[in-house]
């Protein structure tokens, strides 16, 4: 999911670039495509992931006619904020990967030493 989400902003940042030659909307793309390339490789993942998802929404309000394929981009931001980068991500590697088990009202299986 961060592969396509990264790659689906980074391409669009760049197709902006092209189409636009005004300097707000060219810093708005350069700064989706950088979040793009977080999102790619799994750097503050939740942090990334928020702030496409809000560049996403503001880039749905303002091209309409594209505005369904935005509002998936910001559901994918949303999700990779909630769900976090997974095993493979430069996050894993600096903070370990985290394993969420969901167990019986907070009980947990005894240990070997236990």
């Amino acid at each position: 999911m961060r592969a396509v989400s990264g790659c689906a902003l980074v391409v669009c940042a760049a197709a902006s670039l092209s189409h636009s030659p005004a300097l707000l909307p060219a810093l708005v793309a350069v700064g989706v495509a950088a979040l793009g390339l977080l999102l790619l490789v799994g750097l503050w993942t939740p942090v990334a992931g928020v702030l496409a998802a809000l560049g996403a929404a503001w880039a749905a309000y303002m091209d309409v006619a594209h505005a369904g394929y935005y509002a998936l981009l910001a559901t994918l931001g949303v999700a990779l904020a909630l769900l976090g980068p997974g095993a493979f991500s430069v996050d894993a590697r600096l903070f370990g990967w985290k394993r969420v088990e969901i167990g019986r009202a907070g009980k947990r299986p005894p240990l070997e030493g236990d």
